[in-house]
């Protein structure tokens, strides 16, 4: 899917003396959410999972984390025009989601095809108890070996878990084995990169050192930086057939003229406003090496960067799928 230059709304560049959105017209406030969590360390003010080891995910899974995910769901919503996946799915029976976090995508898609029973797996338990009856959440490390039948599911889908996976190899073969025949696999991440097209974004810009950081901490943990042609290519290593890969841009705040972009532009701000620190804080003092004021700065300085009207920047999401084949000749 080609990437589609984004023009920027006049209005946003009106007042190019005024960094806030506010200046152009914009609220960007946010609100809360509640949740609960049962393991955590608590860390530079906030709360990390600990039960698999703190190595094994940076994030925070608190409160601020979960209301941070859940509006990160309705994001990919609006980028992928609503729809939950891109596999041509037929009446799914059995679905599986790997990192299912607050359990938002699973209990959508229990929703969307209710004759399936839903399963998702995640570190922390931090997944609501009212769900809908055909859907279900269990603890779960999916990096160690799965405890599902082989051929069991009609759909295995993961979604921002490359900062957590060393052994990507490990992770697919699991997922072709407990994939049925014909059934199809979904891989969905962030490109963990920023972008800009029309030189608004300078090296010194907060936003961009801050993901530079990110890539650096990534590279030294070992975890692989995902773009399209390495997820695609980890399907069809995998034995997977009819890969497709496709991209969706995330805009950095409400400055596209395109009404979609806009809107999608303005959640994206929001998001921002804890992302910064969610991504940044585990990753820069415990795999950097910096201290704790140094990080905070860095994940500050992102942030004002982000709400700067006159940076005009984005980011890219990707989604990748494959079909496994209908004869497995694996193990004949």
């Amino acid at each position: 899917m080609p990437i589609t230059t984004l023009e920027v709304d006049p209005t946003v560049l009106e007042r190019p003396d005024e960094e806030d959105y506010a200046s152009s017209g914009y609220d960007t406030s946010t609100a809360s959410l509640t949740s609960s969590i049962n393991q955590y360390v608590f860390e530079n003010g906030r709360r990390y999972h600990s039960y698999y080891g703190t190595d094994k995910y940076l994030m925070p899974t608190d409160e601020q984390e979960q209301d941070r995910l859940d509006l990160h769901h309705e994001i990919m919503r609006l980028a992928w025009d609503n729809k939950l996946h891109e596999s041509p799915l037929n009446e799914p029976h059995r679905i599986l989601d790997i990192g299912t976090g607050t359990g938002i995508w699973a209990i959508d898609m229990a929703d969307q095809y209710p004759i399936a029973e839903v399963v998702g797996t995640d570190l922390s338990p931090i997944q609501p108890s009212w769900v809908p009856t055909n859907c279900r959440f269990e603890v779960d490390d999916a990096t160690l070996e799965w405890t599902f039948k082989d051929n069991f599911f009609d759909f295995i889908h993961s979604r921002n878990i490359s900062s957590g996976i060393s052994d990507w190899k490990h992770l697919m073969s699991e997922m072709m084995r407990c994939v049925a025949p014909g059934g199809y696999v979904e891989l969905c991440e962030y490109s963990l990169s920023i972008h800009s097209d029309d030189g608004t974004m300078k090296e010194d810009n907060g936003l961009k050192i801050h993901v530079d950081h990110l890539r650096n901490s990534m590279v030294k943990l070992g975890r692989q930086l995902p773009d399209l042609q390495f997820m695609k290519q980890l399907m069809e290593q995998a034995g997977f057939e009819d890969v497709k890969a496709m991209q969706v841009t995330e805009p950095v705040g409400p400055w596209p003229k395109d009404p979609k972009q806009k809107r999608l532009g303005a959640m994206v701000l929001l998001h921002c406003d804890t992302i910064a620190e969610s991504y940044g804080m585990a990753a820069f003092t415990r795999v950097l090496g910096m201290d704790a004021e140094k990080a905070r700065s860095v994940c500050d300085a992102g942030r004002q960067a982000a709400r700067n009207k006159n940076f005009h920047m984005y980011s890219l999401y990707y989604r990748v799928y494959g079909r496994k084949p209908k004869h497995d000749t694996r193990h004949d």
